[in-house]
């Protein structure tokens, strides 16, 4: 009897135990099984429509640069008007103005002095010709004639100069209007590690309006 006293004390724990595991285990397959069998739900984010229509909505037009570059290829002062610059506009045709009668006054001494030195050397043995210029020699008519020759290129080179300088005007302004700064101007300091190694200080300037978020619920 003391014998079997015995051997029920010493494999009790192990039966215990053994017991306690099963059940453990059983509840730990039952707890995976419905949480299997459960729908997922997933955290949603929901858009409320009536705060995004509430927000402001600034729709500018695009303003292009290759428009006001072809207006002002087309028709000199035309692409001022589109950027909106329109007192650049008598500066565009006085520009274009100026070198134009230039080269009309030196197209016309060019050709006065190359028909006087022609109609000198064509009737040099006519002794009634008048000429025109008595007091200039053959040589003054000829530097007169290459001169006013000269500048007539170079009335051409300053109207194409003109011209171009027209278009780039319109196409620079043209890129400048994008350029939108608001009057919202920020400033953050904080510290920050120079080349990852150096404790510092950084400042970041924010230059332009500020973006409004849309409402969001989350559920």
């Amino acid at each position: 009897m003391l014998v079997y006293t015995l051997l029920c004390l010493l494999f009790l724990p192990a039966i215990t135990s053994h017991a306690q595991d099963t059940t453990g285990n059983r509840m730990i397959r039952d707890s995976l099984a419905r949480r299997h069998a459960m729908p997922v739900q997933r955290d949603t984010v929901i858009v409320d429509p009536t705060v995004i229509d509430s927000l402001p909505v600034d729709y500018k037009a695009l303003h292009s640069p290759r428009k006001a570059a072809f207006y002002s290829a087309v028709l000199p002062g035309l692409g001022q008007i589109y950027n909106r610059e329109y007192w650049k506009v008598p500066l565009v045709y006085a520009a274009l103005g100026v070198s134009t009668g230039v080269f009309i006054w030196n197209m016309d001494k060019y050709k006065e002095f190359r028909d006087a030195y022609r109609m000198r050397r064509a009737n040099q043995n006519n002794p009634a010709y008048e000429d025109k210029y008595p007091n200039y020699t053959n040589s003054d008519l000829t530097y007169l004639r290459d001169a006013y020759r000269q500048y007539v290129d170079y009335s051409v080179l300053v109207f194409v100069a003109a011209y171009a300088l027209n278009i780039v005007d319109a196409t620079v302004f043209a890129h400048l209007r994008q350029f939108d700064i608001s009057d919202d101007l920020s400033i953050r300091i904080s510290p920050t590690l120079l080349n990852n190694r150096t404790p510092g200080i950084g400042l970041r300037l924010s230059l332009g309006p500020r973006k409004a978020k849309p409402g969001l619920a989350f559920r």
